[in-house]
């Protein structure tokens, strides 16, 4: 077993305060090992990165399709979500479609990480509910298929039909047996596999096609519904829903007018999308090729300067510029197979909203 290598540093002035240890495992679409760092071997429990592979069965069993499961489900199925309202009204209206209540959940209550809906419920003197769970979409999609496979009502527990099937997609997509599992903040049972196990199974959701199999399908819709819906995900505020809303109005202007005729207005899509990449590269560490240090207060770049502090050197700023350009075209690339998978929606709406304009201006 190799030992775990440094992944982090946090520094204090001139100061190294700490150093944070770790292992890290990249995977190729056939699941072989492309870059690893420590040990790619060592034992995990993936905790919330488990929530794509625990949703596989609610589509592989039919039980989305019969339920008439829209998107914004699937993704919510995945969402590790801040208990806002957006999350919630959608939560609680799929429990309806069910004719199910908060009560037939088995996550618990949880405070939501949204400020508003926390202080909202702090002013009414009301306690959180188990639909503010920020799983509480998880198990929406567990009570579905509970439903759909005509099981009891305690789905958390290891030997429910539930479990084992999502066991069982764990471990195909895994590419491992599990060797065990603890109970995860959510009550639900979270399977252990390797690091490289875990690695091989985000890059086989990375490579899905639809029609390409029914796990590859499932998959490549999971995937998809996150894509579209990455507010639904996550929340508000968070980098990944920002990054991606930001590109779509230019790749919108793109597809519909054409990139010679892309208007100023997508300049601010621009800026936002700039700053955002700016962060993730010189505050949040999602470089590899900068690492985990903190350049917010040390940079200039074409994206503008910062003030204060100490410039980096030139190549420091140089390969900061080739990481948010990255990050920014990935972004890009995103949106832009989002709009055009979705071109005839994005037409009518576009001449949808053209005659409400044309009506009101009349």
């Amino acid at each position: 077993m190799n030992a775990a290598v440094p992944m982090a540093e946090i520094w204090r002035g001139p100061f190294l305060e700490s150093v944070h240890l770790g292992h890290a495992v990249i995977c190729g679409a056939d699941g072989e090992i492309v870059q690893a760092w420590g040990d790619p071997t060592v034992v995990v429990m993936p905790r919330s990165s488990s929530k794509m592979l625990q949703a596989l069965p609610l589509i592989e069993s039919g039980a989305a399709d019969a339920h008439g499961l829209t998107t914004e489900q699937l993704a919510l199925s995945c969402a590790s979500h801040q208990g806002a309202a957006i999350h919630t009204d959608r939560v609680n209206a799929w429990l309806g479609n069910l004719g199910l209540s908060d009560s037939d959940f088995r996550c618990g209550p949880q405070e939501p990480s949204d400020r508003p809906t926390m202080e909202a419920l702090i002013r009414a003197g009301e306690k959180p509910c188990q639909v503010h769970n920020n799983c509480s979409g998880k198990h929406a999609g567990f009570l579905t298929l509970t439903r759909h496979l005509k099981a009891g009502p305690d789905y958390v527990t290891p030997d429910h039909a539930v479990q084992k099937a999502c066991l069982e997609a764990f471990e195909s997509v895994t590419g491992e047996s599990s060797p065990g599992f603890g109970i995860d903040g959510c009550s639900a049972p979270n399977f252990a596999t390797t690091l490289h196990g875990m690695a091989r199974a985000m890059a086989f959701f990375a490579a899905a096609e639809e029609g390409s199999g029914v796990r590859a399908s499932a998959a490549a819709r999971l995937a998809k519904a996150m894509r579209l819906h990455p507010e639904l995900v996550a929340g508000e505020g968070r980098a990944c829903t920002e990054l991606m809303r930001a590109m779509g109005g230019k790749v919108a202007e793109e597809l519909i007018f054409g990139k010679e005729n892309v208007t100023s207005g997508a300049s601010s899509d621009i800026q936002q999308v700039s700053r955002i990449a700016r962060a993730m590269v010189t505050q949040f560490g999602f470089s590899e090729e900068l690492g985990n240090i903190d350049y917010a207060n040390e940079q200039q770049s074409y994206l503008g300067n910062t003030q204060g502090g100490v410039n980096a050197s030139p190549e420091t700023q140089e390969k900061i510029d080739a990481e948010v350009r990255r990050i920014v075209d990935e972004g890009y690339q995103t949106a832009k197979k989002i709009l055009t998978d979705h071109a005839d929606e994005l037409e009518n709406l576009a001449q949808r909203l053209q005659w409400v304009g044309l009506r009101h201006s009349g």
